[in-house]
This record gives C-alpha cells, sequence and structure tokens, in this order.
C-alpha cells in the first residue's frame, strides 16, 4: 500500500497537454505560419494560458492579420475543429494510471483549463469522474492561469499544499512566484518552445511522459514543498 504524502492536500491537473493530447499547439503554429506569421517563443508567451481573447488578439498580431481578437479566435476554433477530423482527442498514455496514483497517495485531484466545462465532461467526467474532486474541472479563463484561484478559493488552501501539473510555462512562472509546487510536461510538439522555456523559468521537475511522475517524484515534491524549497532546492 502507497505511502500517503504528508504535506501536499490537492494535485491540480491541467487537462490539454497533460490528460489529453496537444490539440492546440500544432493548430496555433498553423494559423500564424500559413498566413506569412513568424512562429517564437513570444509568440507562444502572448497566446498560451492566457484569457482567449488575449490569445486572439496574440494570434492575430502574430499572423499580422487585421481581425479583432474574437474574429481571431472564431477562426482558429474553425481550423482547430478541421484537425480534429484526423487528430482526434485522446487521453494521453499513462493520465488514468497518474489520477489513480495521485489519489492513492492521499491527494484530491482536480482538473483545469481555458475551455468550459463541456470538454472535462466530454472526454473525462463520463468516464473517470470518479477520479476527481468536486468540482471535477475548474474553467480559468476568466482568470487565467489559475494557480491562486484554485488554491485558495476553489479549495480554501496554502500554496505549499498544492502541486500543479502543467504543460505550459506560464504556469511554472505563476508558481515559482507564489512558491506552489510544480511538474511540467511540456508539449512534444516539434515547432513547440515550451520546454525551453520551462526550463528557463527555472523548473527543476520535467518530464517527458506521466509514467515519470512515479511514486518517488511525488514523495520528493512532498518533501519539497514541507520544506519550501521545491524551486530553491
Amino acid at each position: 500500500m502507497a505511502e500517503k504524502l504528508k504535506q501536499l492536500k490537492l494535485a491540480a491537473v491541467n487537462i490539454d497537454g497533460v490528460l489529453l493530447n496537444d490539440t492546440f499547439s500544432p493548430v496555433i503554429h498553423n494559423f500564424i505560419v500559413s498566413r506569412g506569421g513568424e512562429y517564437t517563443a513570444e509568440v507562444e508567451r502572448s497566446i498560451f494560458s492566457q484569457p482567449q481573447l488575449v490569445g486572439g488578439q496574440g494570434m492575430a498580431n502574430a499572423a499580422r492579420v487585421p481581425w479583432t481578437a474574437q474574429e481571431a479566435i472564431d477562426v482558429y476554433f474553425k481550423e482547430r475543429e478541421e484537425y480534429l477530423r484526423d487528430h482526434p482527442v485522446e487521453l494521453i498514455d499513462g493520465a488514468v494510471e497518474l489520477l489513480r496514483r495521485l489519489r492513492a497517495l492521499g491527494l484530491k485531484t482536480v482538473s483545469y483549463g481555458g475551455l468550459d466545462k463541456a470538454h472535462f465532461d466530454t472526454y473525462l467526467g463520463g468516464r473517470y469522474g470518479d477520479l476527481f474532486d468536486e468540482p471535477g474541472y475548474v474553467c480559468t479563463n476568466d482568470f487565467r492561469p489559475g494557480l491562486r484561484e484554485i488554491t485558495t478559493e476553489v479549495f480554501g488552501l496554502e500554496y505549499d499544499q498544492v502541486l500543479f501539473i502543467d504543460d505550459v510555462a506560464r504556469v511554472a512562472e505563476v508558481a515559482k512566484a507564489l512558491d506552489i509546487p510544480f511538474i511540467g510536461h511540456p508539449s512534444s510538439f516539434e515547432h513547440s518552445f515550451q520546454p525551453q522555456l520551462m526550463r528557463e523559468a527555472g523548473a527543476r521537475h520535467i518530464v517527458g511522459s506521466l509514467h515519470a511522475i512515479d511514486e518517488d517524484l511525488l514523495h520528493t515534491l512532498d518533501a519539497e514543498a514541507a520544506a519550501r524549497s521545491v524551486w530553491h532546492g
């Protein structure tokens, strides 16, 4: 039987890019380069884990099209629907096992992301709802990236009691600023700058597979959280 964690109480796991495959980066990249724009690390920073309208404006600016943020978002979601016909949303290998591992160690679990809860219900809530605690999913579009709100407002916890697992460096930057335990699972998309940006942010725990988030790593994070050394060890 797994030895329960002592410091951490909750694991907040990003939905797209951690539990579900990354169906955003390829579409954003194509949106920009197909219109003659340049895809850079700064472009990703201006779009990823931002409220939709902020991200839409970032895409429009990068693609050099004279569109409003909402117009860019509308086109983006249309192009994403087309992309999904050949590249459907799928669970990432090891996602269910990770959730079970987290719960076996005594953690509550919740997912979060920028899309509304219907996205969660469709791909996770229906079949795997028992692996999440209420509210199951938190839509963070209005307060991205949402670490403070999920920790203090939704669950009433301290920053050193929550582990965030995310694929975006901006989340790592906020986690560092708040001294929140963090594991990075950056996209493997060939044009992604997230692995580089996550390292530059100072993330010390970055994995290429969810299977790497094993009991040993989770106990390490638990000890570091108790010592407040996740970012400064």
